[in-house]
């Protein structure tokens, strides 16, 4: 219950550190930092060398690749027939298609399913969410953004990235069956204990509400597809077409459930797609989407 009760509280308590004048602007930026460079790789160290790494957890990866396809195919299709800007479908396809899988996803899993469904989720998020956002979250962004399209070297970007690095690290440890050195569990624990206060202090850093934005259609399209109907989707397609159950099922729909990713808002945002609707979509998703995962938690329970 006390990890249940610590989310909202770290999360209201970096919503407050806003109106502190003296605080440094990059705050958020450095917290960011350190969950990226630091405590992502740490948890795959820490956990996926232990991992059962069995076919099943294909499909919990493969809900956050469900999730941005069928993104892209409804927001694409929709954009085109009802004359949409490129900016608005660029910006629904990015927003609404990728969940907050790591900063909010893993505290999140951790305090209502324990420590063993955290190896799923960073299933999930490495496997899944960060590749997408590293790659055709780009793309999708480049297609959709007025002007020249900007050219990435993308496979640069994901194989250099940290977390990815380590996590192919700690995969490749798995499959040899090289275990964690015992000298590094103590530190590696200690790591993983500040991930919930820091990364949820961190978004209450960043949450921006609008109010007067609030009445924006747009806004509950993309915010009803993340919170709602993909869940759903996720949910009757694991469980009663692949016949998926337990941890690995309540896991993938959770983590499907979260609210959108704000590394995702950032792209949409510094390619020009709808930038307030995008930082809206994050601003509002979030605190929003403590009361949806609640009445998913009730319904997987």
């Amino acid at each position: 219950m006390l990890q249940i009760l610590s989310i909202p509280a770290f999360l209201l308590f970096g919503i407050l550190l806003q109106n502190i004048q003296n605080l440094p602007s990059n705050l958020p930026k450095i917290l960011n930092n350190y969950l990226i460079y630091i405590v992502l790789p740490a948890l795959a160290l820490k956990y996926l060398p232990i991992v059962d790494l069995q076919m099943e957890l294909a499909l919990p990866i493969a809900s956050a690749w469900i999730s941005f396809g069928l993104s892209w195919l409804l927001f694409g299709t929709l954009g085109k027939y009802l004359n949409w800007t490129n900016s608005l479908t660029g910006c629904l396809i990015i927003t609404a298609g990728l969940a907050n899988t790591s900063f909010v996803g893993i505290p999140i899993v951790r305090a209502i399913y324990g420590e063993e469904a955290v190896k799923i989720a960073l299933l999930i998020d490495q496997g899944g969410s960060f590749i997408l956002v590293s790659s055709f979250a780009v793309i999708v962004a480049s297609i959709y953004s007025v002007g020249k399209k900007r050219k990435r070297d993308i496979t640069k970007k994901i194989l250099t990235f940290p977390p990815f690095i380590f996590f192919i690290l700690a995969i490749t440890m798995n499959l040899s069956n090289i275990k964690t050195p015992e000298f590094l569990a103590l530190p590696l624990d200690w790591i993983a204990l500040s991930l919930t206060p820091v990364a949820l202090t961190s978004v209450g850093l960043q949450v921006k509400i609008n109010w007067q934005a609030i009445r924006n259609p747009f806004l509950w399209a993309g915010l009803g597809y993340k919170l709602l109907f993909i869940p759903l989707v996720i949910l009757l397609l694991f469980k009663y077409l692949f016949q998926l159950e337990g941890l690995l099922l309540q896991v993938s729909v959770i983590e499907a459930a979260m609210a959108p990713m704000i590394t995702g808002s950032i792209i949409a945002i510094s390619h020009d797609l709808e930038p307030k609707l995008a930082s809206l979509l994050v601003g509002v998703g979030i605190p929003l989407s403590f009361l949806t995962i609640a009445a998913w938690y009730w319904i997987l329970a």
